[in-house]
């Protein structure tokens, strides 16, 4: 068996900007995180009317693993996927929100919607959703993008055969600042780039 993992695939959205293994897919200047998103929807054809129920940090997560996902042929089954993401603000931008709903006692006024996405790893739930993935997942939290981090625990879930294929990257959202660095990891060596922290590192940090 070979023992080695390759990076199948990457992409990354940040700036009003989509890059799918480094070449660009979609750039829309001028625009916030609302606008560019719905953008990016209806250029990338998502269909898929669950999509604008999600908070935020949702639609980012989702819309950069339907990117990605689409240019990968994964040979195997949903419960061999794993998904490992990390990102600096949990759901903070959510939990405001949900906080403004009912901090005025005269107008209290909870939402139910908005509240169900008031756990971070409920974007690892849509996407899993949508693809059917139900291997191992978790979200991770540190204040910056941890190559090594990412990297030990995708290696932990391969050595412990827990996943044949994993989902890994950082995605962060808050105020309108936003960041999305997504990595498809499997033993499939189709001339693909070899898993390496470094690698990952250099990958997420060239971005001009």
């Amino acid at each position: 068996m070979n023992n080695r993992l390759y990076i199948s695939g990457h992409c990354r959205i940040k700036d009003n900007r989509v890059e799918l293994n480094g070449e660009p897919v979609f750039t829309q200047k001028d625009s916030n995180f609302s606008e560019f998103i719905k953008a990016l929807y209806r250029d990338q054809q998502f269909q898929y009317s669950k999509f604008f129920k999600m908070d935020n940090l949702s639609k980012l997560g989702f819309a950069a693993s339907e990117i990605l996902l689409r240019s990968i042929h994964i040979n195997v089954k949903g419960s061999e996927v794993g998904v490992v993401l990390a990102n600096a603000n949990s759901s903070l931008d959510t939990d405001v929100r949900y906080q403004e709903s009912i901090k005025d006692k005269t107008n209290y006024f909870p939402s139910p919607s908005v509240f169900v996405y008031t756990l971070p790893n409920i974007v690892i739930g849509e996407i899993c959703i949508k693809h059917k993935f139900t291997g191992e997942n978790a979200l991770l939290i540190s204040e910056t993008f941890e190559a090594d981090q990412l990297f030990d625990h995708t290696m932990s879930l391969f050595k412990d055969g827990k996943v044949g294929s994993c989902l890994i990257g950082w995605v962060d959202y808050y105020l309108d600042d936003y960041d999305a660095a997504l990595f498809f990891i499997t033993r499939d060596n189709d001339k693909k780039t070899n898993f390496e922290s470094e690698k990952i590192k250099s990958i997420y940090q060239n971005w001009s």
